[in-house]
């Protein structure tokens, strides 16, 4: 913990977002591996860690739910025009 010391609150989200994100990243990548892609209880951890990381960032300010909420309708317009994955 000694090395967030030097940084503000806010490089502190950023610099732990950014971390729980890649080990999401990982976590799906072995999923995809081991092919336990529901029961696979890392995924499941990772998904929650960065779930809380960006309640964080609603509760320092650094995005709005309701800015998350436009995101959220615009990329699933765009994943319901290029994927399967919206119907």
């Amino acid at each position: 913990m000694s090395e967030m010391k030097e940084m503000c609150g806010r490089q502190q989200l950023l610099v732990l977002t950014m971390e729980e994100c890649g080990e999401l990243i990982q976590a799906c990548s072995k999923a995809l591996r081991k092919q336990e892609l529901f029961e696979y209880q890392n995924l499941k951890d990772e998904i929650g860690d960065v779930m809380c990381m960006l309640e964080l960032m609603q509760d320092w300010d650094v995005v709005s739910y309701t800015e998350i909420e436009e995101r959220v309708s615009t990329k699933r317009a765009k994943l319901a025009q290029w994927s399967e994955l919206i119907w």
